[in-house]
Formats: structure tokens, sequence, C-alpha cells
């Protein structure tokens, strides 16, 4: 992560960002309540939706890779969701909110689109889609919390959906994805 190092380094000699407070920051039970709430709905529609979209891929991790899938749940949060939250969160909001004051719906649709942008590598729509969609709310509830561990939190909950329902394929390129996606509306 040479872009990560840039960024910490960026953010540690500027002068008007404090790294101790970045990170010592906590999160609000009603913050926390507010994510659970929208990871229960949001979520629980999108583990419905594959359910009945891709019935076969449906908690194929869990079912075939148990082994791969819980080192997915325990390094996941670490190694992806943090690095990239400071990336796209901490760095982004410190470095260029200010560009948008007063245009804070703005800031949060660039900061998406830039996140589902960075999942081009896939090479599918639905890792480019599906961040450009949670991008925007994990942005929203940056700019709302000012804390970073409250987007993570958010964060790994929507990771750990995705490869626990069987949408791993299209966001980890060390799971073979078997199977494509059929969506009635697209594939007529």
């Amino acid at each position: 992560p040479p872009m990560l190092v840039t960024f910490v380094v960026i953010l540690a000699i500027d002068r008007g960002f404090s790294l101790r407070r970045e990170l010592t920051r906590g999160v609000r039970l009603h913050h926390v309540l507010a994510i659970l709430l929208t990871f229960l709905l949001l979520g629980g529609a999108v583990a419905f939706a594959v359910s009945e979209i891709m019935p076969r891929q449906f908690l194929d991790m869990v079912r075939n890779r148990p082994h791969v899938w819980q080192r997915v749940m325990l390094l996941y949060p670490l190694l992806s969701v943090l690095p990239q939250e400071i990336a796209y969160r901490t760095f982004f909001f410190h470095r260029y909110g200010p560009l948008f004051a007063g245009h804070r719906w703005v800031l949060i649709l660039i900061n998406g689109l830039l996140f589902g942008f960075g999942h081009v590598m896939f090479g599918n729509w639905v890792a480019v889609a599906g961040t450009m969609v949670t991008g925007m709310l994990f942005a929203y509830r940056y700019h709302a919390t000012r804390s970073l561990w409250a987007v993570w939190l958010e964060r790994t909950l929507w990771g750990w959906l995705v490869f626990t329902v069987g949408l791993g394929g299209y966001f980890f390129t060390g799971i073979a994805f078997q199977g494509d996606i059929s969506l009635p509306w697209i594939n007529k």
C-alpha cells in the first residue's frame, strides 16, 4: 500500500490534521444505532435479493469454503477496511472537504463515485455500482460523525455481508466466482 503510506505521510505533516485525534475519536451510541438500523434494513434487502436472484451463489463461501470465509471475516476489517477508510474518508475529507464547503451532498456524491471507480479493477459492474452506492453511505456517515471508527464499523458489516451472502466473487480476486449473475431485466 504505497498510496496509503503517502496519504498518511501527507496527513502527518499537515499541521491542521491530528492523526491522534482521528484515531481516538470514538463512536456515539446514536451513531452505532443508526449504523445498525441502516444495515439491518438495507443489508437484509441485499441478502434477500441475492437469495432470490442468485440462489446457487447464496452463502456459497460459507458452505463450500468455510476456512476462506473465516479468514476473510477476520482479516478484511484490518487489511482492507481500515487502510481504505483512512484513504477514502479521512484523507479525502480532510484534504478536499474544504473545496465543497456548503455543498456536502456534492462532496458525498464525489467521494462515493471515486470509491466505486477504485473498484473497477475487479472488472465487473456489480463491484463498481455496489461500491458507489455504499461509498456514498460511508461518505455520508463520515461527514455526519467525523469518526473513522464509525465508518470502519459500517464498512466492516457491509463487507462481511458481501462475503457471506455470495457476492464475494465480485469483490475478491482470491475467490473464483462460479457462474454468472442472471438478471431477467438485463438478460432478455
